[in-house]
């Protein structure tokens, strides 16, 4: 049988020599400086299978100690490492805050620039204001005082014509009619500035008149359509002279409207994009960017009303070059009496009998 030393057991199980004999009545063992052997039958009796399952157990409790001790760690690093991300995340969403709060700010700027320009929008949605209402009003009386003049004017040019003045008198007739014309011009490229909608709705014209508006004006190829038969005889070069003008008009105003129909449908995408139909308050810096981006695209509606009246005034200078005075004379009156029976139908249709 395998046997060890008495004081390696003694040391391993922490006992003081001579105990053994106390706790199991055997002979005691006395340590000398060769060392004692104990036989490992004693081992296997009963008490010492005893103090082995003690020794055992108490290493296993040991064991499962170091387990949990480990457990308990790595639930210390994942603690530590969720509250990082949790940090970096406050981070970023407390940056995200102070940008929207920028955008915000420079947003409300523009929109106090704004103001001053004479723009306003309510929380109805409505555009109004006291400045751009007096805008719009200021434009229509300024244009009832120009309807006035053009009517004084348009009864001296019937005059002298009717008289067969001399194309001195009427050159200078002609003459202020187109000047009186550039000061039309002028005064809704002002008015532009204060509210291009009032230009673009027609609300200044009658309501025959609103149902030829383009642009805020009348289309220069479709006067000259009608211009045709009013100036006969014309020479050959005349003729072409009025077809290649009409033809120009045309195209630049086909190109004005592609430009308008562009411009719509790129505001429409711009209000549409996001989410519609939502309140929330995460949505605020997205609505006021729209908006932002909107306003933006709604400047080049001026843009629009000062390049088709640029044409509008081309056409008429161009037509005055090509034709004679006296046929420049009789060209004019005829736009302005399309334009006044145009008015008179208007007045004609409101006040018709309604059963």
């Amino acid at each position: 049988m395998p046997q060890l030393m008495a004081t390696q057991i003694l040391e391993i199980w922490g006992l003081e020599p001579g105990s053994l004999c106390k706790t199991w009545d055997i002979l005691p063992v006395e340590p000398n400086p060769t060392g004692l052997i104990l036989d490992v039958n004693y081992m296997q009796s009963e008490r010492g299978q005893m103090m082995l399952a003690a020794a055992a157990a108490s290493d296993s409790s040991d064991r499962s100690k170091d387990k949990l001790d480990q457990k308990t760690v790595r639930r210390l690093a994942q603690n530590r490492e969720a509250a990082r991300k949790s940090r970096l995340r406050k981070k970023a969403y407390v940056q995200q805050l102070e940008n929207s709060r920028l955008k915000l700010t420079q947003l409300e700027q523009e929109l106090q620039r704004a103001r001053q320009q004479g723009v306003f929008i309510s929380s109805s949605g409505d555009q109004a204001n006291s400045t751009g209402g007096n805008g719009a009003l200021a434009f229509d009386a300024e244009h009832s005082r120009w309807l006035e003049e053009q009517n004084r004017q348009m009864n001296e040019l019937r005059s002298a014509l009717n008289a067969h003045a001399g194309d001195t008198e009427l050159r200078i007739i002609v003459d202020g009619v187109m000047a009186h014309y550039e000061e039309l011009f002028r005064i809704k490229s002002n008015a532009a500035k204060n509210d291009v909608f009032h230009l673009l709705s027609g609300m200044w014209k009658t309501p025959a008149e609103r149902c030829f508006l383009w642009l805020g004006g009348f289309r220069s190829s479709e006067l000259l359509k009608l211009l045709a038969n009013q100036l006969e005889p014309m020479t050959e070069r005349q003729v072409l002279g009025i077809n290649s003008l009409q033809q120009t008009s045309q195209q630049a105003e086909d190109a004005l409207s592609q430009g308008m129909e562009s411009l719509q449908q790129s505001l429409a995408e711009t209000l549409s994009s996001g989410t519609l139909g939502s309140s929330s308050s995460d949505n605020v810096a997205s609505y006021m960017g729209q908006m932002a981006m909107a306003m933006g695209q709604l400047g080049t509606l001026e843009g629009f009303i000062r390049q088709a009246d640029n044409l509008r005034l081309q056409t008429l200078q161009q037509m005055i070059r090509v034709l004679t005075t006296r046929q420049s004379a009789r060209a004019l009156l005829a736009i302005h009496d399309y334009s006044s029976r145009l008015r008179a139908l208007s007045s004609l249709w409101l006040a018709r009998p309604r059963e």
